[in-house]
Order: C-alpha cells, then sequence, then structure tokens
C-alpha cells in the first residue's frame, strides 16, 4: 500500500509560505491578515478554528474570529471586505443559521474569498486545491484515467469536479445514493470520496490498483471518520490517504495559500511586483 500522506506534503508547502510572509512583511511592510466569521458555538468548529489560528502563528500570519449572530453577519462581512488591513475572509461552516449560509458565502468580496466558496470567487476552492496538489505532489496521474467522485457538495465534490472537468479530465460525480454504487466505481481508476457517510466504500467497491482519496468526515462513536471502511486500508494494492493526515492539513494549506495570493496582489496593485 503506498499512502497519500497530505500531512507530509503540507509541511514542505508551509516552509514556502512562511518565506513569502517574511518577504511581504520585511519588504513591503504587508501582514497577511485571514478574518474567520463564526456563528454559533461547536466542539468541531473550535478545533478547526485552533488549527487554522496555530498555523497563522507558525507561518507569521494573522488570524483573527470574528463571532456574529444572524442579524448582523453581513453588515461583519461588508465590513470586514472594506478592511484594507484584511486580506481574505472566510465563513466557518456551518452557521448555526443554515437559511443564510448563501447569502454570506456570496456577500464575501471576490478578491477576499480565499476560501473559493463565492458565486465569483477569484480563486480555487481549498479542499479542491488540496486534492489536486496531492495527487500532483505523490506523482498520480489522472489524464486517461477513469475518476469518480462520490459527493457533490459545496466543499469538495462540486468545486473538484469543476476543476477537473474544465482540465479535460474524464471524470464523474456519484453520491451515497447511487443505485449500484459498487458497480461503477470498481470500474474506476481513482476514487475521492467525500460524503460523509461513515463506511460507505467497502473494499468491494475499490479496483485492484486503484487510487483512493477520503475527504469525506462523519461522526461515529464520538470519533470523526471518513467514508471509507477500515478493511479498505488493510489491501496492500492500493494507494490511499490515512485515516489521519490526508486531505485535512493540506486544505488548511491551500487556504492559507490563497491567502498569500490575495496579499500578494495587493503588493501588485501598489506597484511591488518583485515579490
Amino acid at each position: 500500500m503506498k499512502v497519500l500522506d497530505g500531512a507530509e506534503l503540507a509541511s514542505y508547502i508551509k516552509e514556502r509560505q512562511a518565506k513569502q510572509v517574511r518577504a511581504l512583511r520585511q519588504s513591503w511592510r504587508i501582514v497577511p491578515h485571514l478574518a474567520i466569521v463564526r456563528m454559533g458555538e461547536d466542539p468541531v468548529t473550535d478545533t478547526y478554528l485552533r488549527l487554522k489560528r496555530r498555523y497563522g502563528e507558525d507561518i507569521l500570519v494573522e488570524v483573527t474570529v470574528h463571532q456574529t449572530t444572524p442579524a448582523h453577519i453581513l453588515e461583519l462581512i461588508q465590513s470586514l471586505n472594506q478592511d484594507t488591513a484584511v486580506h481574505g475572509v472566510i465563513i466557518q461552516l456551518p452557521l448555526s443559521e443554515p437559511t443564510i449560509t448563501e447569502a454570506a458565502l456570496h456577500a464575501v468580496a471576490p478578491e477576499k474569498d480565499v476560501d473559493g466558496l463565492g458565486g465569483s470567487t477569484a480563486f480555487t476552492p481549498a479542499t479542491a486545491l488540496a486534492i489536486d496538489w496531492l495527487l500532483a505532489g505523490y506523482g498520480v496521474e489522472l489524464v486517461g484515467k477513469q475518476i469518480a467522485i462520490v459527493g457533490n457538495g459545496r466543499l469538495v465534490g462540486a468545486p473538484l469536479h469543476a476543476l477537473w472537468q474544465a482540465a479535460g479530465l474524464n471524470v464523474t460525480v456519484y453520491d451515497d445514493q447511487t443505485k449500484d454504487l459498487e458497480a461503477v466505481l470498481v470500474e474506476a481508476d481513482i476514487i475521492i470520496t467525500a460524503t460523509g457517510v461513515a463506511g460507505l466504500i467497502t473494499p468491494a467497491m475499490v479496483k485492484l490498483g486503484a487510487v483512493v482519496v477520503d475527504a469525506g468526515t462523519a461522526a461515529e462513536n464520538g470519533q470523526v471518520v471518513g467514508d471509507v471502511a477500515p478493511a479498505v486500508r488493510e489491501r496492500t494494492d492500493l494507494t490511499i490517504t490515512p485515516s489521519k493526515g490526508g486531505v485535512g492539513p493540506l486544505t488548511i494549506t491551500a487556504l492559507f495559500d490563497n491567502l498569500l495570493l490575495a496579499a500578494r496582489r495587493v503588493a501588485d496593485q501598489t506597484g511591488q511586483q518583485d515579490l
């Protein structure tokens, strides 16, 4: 079995990002700043926020968290859009009031939408970018392969499908309700799964020598698990993400890469194009 270790790959990219931040801060007095908008209280969200704050601290990026309410979220986003010291704005999902999710995501200015989830964003969505990086980093060839994406959500499936379809790849989207899912998946050379259905992908669904990327998250017995059943990882013929440290660490890295791109664009606009 070959392991797609996203954490290892992220560590190399992180070193490059730290150098970029030093150049921005020391040469141009630009301090990259990520503003995170959250609503409600949730332990899982708290964990994600801690990871992003820690990552920011490691590479000297300012990360601020803004707690808000349904009545004030759009006003807050507009304020952050207009704040020239803020280079990226993300909406930490899920919101405690899901009905305003679309409005909140689309309210973020395109040039600051570093999560890539708004309607006219200037960035590739972070998780889709992370999966693309992960496969490229380990030399997984996509051209000429039959690719299956299981799950068509806004965070993973939909943006990844759009990214790869635009690149001319042979990619098809399914979900956990697809009839005869096993029959269609067993023909795929590469499977990307992100449904949030624990244990959905079983060994019988995966062809010999396939590549499997598990980007799903679900709660099971108080633990966060993926879409891939444990028995799949017992097979020695597969190239697969680990149960922990696969897509997740690289997604945070991709988010901060988008943030640094936003900050560099600010430098470009002020004539500092030699970064």
